[in-house]
Order: structure tokens, then C-alpha cells, then sequence
């Protein structure tokens, strides 16, 4: 994992997984930052306006792997080598 990547996994029900999108997506919806958590502390993103969307659906032997992927420009600071704060961690962390 590189610097600064967050990655977080878990096993949920069909129930429990439709929740969680519908929560994310209703964040998404809403504007403004969105604060997102699969397990452990909440993170929260200051998403673009604009999101570039990939959907990837691979099989591997006898599991299906979905990948819905979201892209956005982050604005940078006066140096070319540091955004401007995408990512907040929770103070829970």
C-alpha cells in the first residue's frame, strides 16, 4: 500500500452491504465532504464535482470480484508535490 492509502475490508450481508452503498451514495448525493467507513475510524473525502466512474467485474476460479472504482482532480497547493487535504482522518484514529 502506498503512502497516504487507506484500505479497508470486511465481510457483510447482502443486507448489510446494500445499506452501506445506499449510505455512500446518499452522501455522494448531498454534497460537501463524505465521511466513509467500512470498518475501523471514518475518513472523510472532499470529492469533485465531477467523479470519473470504472466498473470491474472479474472472475477468479470460483469467486466474482466487483470493483467500482471513483476518480476525482484533487486542487493542489503551492507546491506541485502535495493536494490540498482530500483526505481527512477521523480524530479516532
Amino acid at each position: 500500500m502506498s503512502k497516504g492509502e487507506i484500505e479497508q475490508k470486511a465481510t457483510l450481508t447482502r443486507q448489510e452491504t446494500a445499506r452501506w452503498l445506499a449510505d455512500l451514495a446518499a452522501a455522494i448525493a448531498a454534497g460537501g465532504p463524505v465521511e466513509l467507513s467500512l470498518t475501523g475510524a471514518p475518513v472523510t473525502l472532499h470529492l469533485a464535482d465531477e467523479l470519473r466512474c470504472e466498473l470491474e467485474i472479474e472472475p477468479h476460479g470460483d469467486t466474482m470480484e466487483l470493483e467500482i472504482e471513483l476518480k476525482w482532480s484533487v486542487p493542489r497547493t503551492g507546491r506541485d508535490d502535495a493536494p490540498s487535504g482530500p483526505i481527512a482522518r477521523s480524530a479516532r484514529t
